[in-house]
């Protein structure tokens, strides 16, 4: 191996350290063009609410105002974050329609010469809402007579006809029957915002040969510009996005909110168009990591054996889906933990209420599924009597064990790894837990060397 390319044990220098802690980076919002117009959101005052008139005379009178859009500019009004990889349906509008479902959902994108005649343009627009009952709670969401959120008629996203992503694996009711004891837990999580250094915005620049310059401070670059592609109907080589330099992401900025819109604007404008969220709007309608409700029920023997693990899991996607479906799958797969039981029963629900939408942060959905897990495996460790470093050596995965949703481990290392973090802070082990390994677990052999 080249040694040159062996970074592992060296300290290695990042290539933009020196432009950040310097001041000379440049980030996708401090750019600047001749014309550049700036454009801001009228966004809803209510969580739940019936359109039903806009009148926009005297923001049309604010010296500076350009042009207003609507829903009826936008060729396809649908974001369509997760159609690329077949998720459906596209149900959030990128400007509301006939109601809004969260309180900050934008509705009329304002586009002014300075961003102060913007912010008083979008201040002089009047909106005529009809109040409709709002839900929070996710289960509260799922009760009859609950507050549709939805245009499909119910609060959950759709699994194959399912209203959950389901997992069944062996017969957790019969291992019910025959354990020692059950173990019992409710854990919850709230919104997390990511809370970027830099605010989510981006610069549409229209060229000279018909083509449009996109800077923007995405985590997907390719994702923005396939969806701003087909928002505006237009050909994927027409669109030059200029990405790089972040300003805080964690999974915030994978959404596609401010780029087709801002695109929209400069096409119709023929000018360059800047759209950044203030600090705000970041907090208050940017996505969240999302809220959950999980709750576990385990089947635990007297020697510490976990035998049975049921799981129901609620995420609050707010009011559209975003990444949230996409989460569940991932929670679905790992939401019985790093751990060999024999039976498993998960249900995950995609719950949507009248919050802001949530979506991405740094393993959304599978670490709220490890915070629960890893609390109830202290309490299954206190309930039996066990010390919680051996709770989890006795019931951890092995090479050539299945898990629930029928993978089968490879190269896990997950005992090599423990008994690393013991020896780390300086717990000690037992000799049994000491020769414990990752190998395929064999007859009368169950992973000791």
């Amino acid at each position: 191996m080249n040694s040159e390319l062996n970074v592992v044990g060296q300290s290695v220098a990042r290539a933009d350290g020196i432009g950040h802690v310097t001041g000379r980076t440049q980030y996708a919002s401090d750019r600047s063009f001749p014309g550049m117009l700036h454009l801001k959101m009228v966004r809803s005052p209510l969580h739940h609410a019936r359109i039903k008139g806009i009148d926009m005379s005297e923001a049309e009178r604010v010296p500076g105002f350009v042009r207003a859009l609507t829903a009826q500019d936008v060729p396809h009004n649908r974001y369509t974050i997760l159609s690329l990889i077949g998720v459906e349906p596209e149900e959030e509008f990128v400007l509301a329609e006939d109601r809004v479902r969260f309180k900050g959902e934008a509705i009329v994108a304002i586009v002014a010469e300075t961003e102060a005649a913007a912010f008083e343009a979008v201040s002089k627009v009047h909106l005529d809402l009809e109040e409709l009952p709002a839900v929070f709670d996710v289960e509260e969401a799922l009760k009859p007579g609950a507050p549709i959120v939805t245009h499909w008629g119910n609060n959950t996203f759709m699994y194959e006809g399912h209203p959950c992503r389901r997992v069944r694996f062996g017969d957790v009711d019969k291992a019910f029957e025959q354990a020692d004891y059950i173990v019992e837990g409710v854990y919850n999580t709230s919104p997390i915002e990511q809370a970027p250094t830099e605010t989510t915005g981006c610069i549409a620049v229209p060229e000279a040969n018909g083509r449009y310059i996109v800077y923007t401070n995405t985590q997907a670059l390719y994702f923005s510009l396939d969806n701003t592609s087909i928002i505006l109907q237009m050909p994927g080589h027409k669109l030059h996005f200029i990405g790089g330099t972040v300003g805080g992401g964690f999974g915030g900025k994978v959404d596609v909110i401010v780029e087709p819109i801002a695109t929209l604007a400069a096409i119709l404008t023929n000018r360059p168009v800047r759209f950044v969220y203030t600090r705000s709007e970041e907090m208050q309608v940017s996505s969240t990591r999302s809220a959950w409700r999980i709750y576990i029920k385990d089947g635990v023997m007297k020697d510490g054996r976990i035998v049975a693990r049921k799981v129901t899991s609620y995420a609050d996607s707010g009011a559209y889906s975003r990444q949230t479906p996409y989460a569940l799958t991932k929670h679905a797969a790992n939401a019985a933990g790093p751990y060999a039981i024999p039976n498993v029963s998960i249900d995950a629900y995609c719950v949507y209420t009248n919050r802001q939408p949530s979506s991405a942060m740094r393993g959304f959905g599978i670490t709220m599924a490890s915070f629960a897990l890893e609390v109830q495996m202290d309490k299954i460790a206190e309930r039996v009597g066990l010390d919680p470093w051996t709770i989890r050596f006795l019931n951890a995965y092995r090479n050539g064990d299945m898990k629930p949703h029928r993978k089968i481990v490879e190269d896990a290392t997950l005992i090599e790894t423990m008994q690393a973090a013991a020896k780390l802070v300086g717990h000690e082990l037992s000799d049994e837990i000491k020769a414990m390994t990752s190998a395929p677990r064999t007859a009368g052999h169950d992973g000791g060397s």
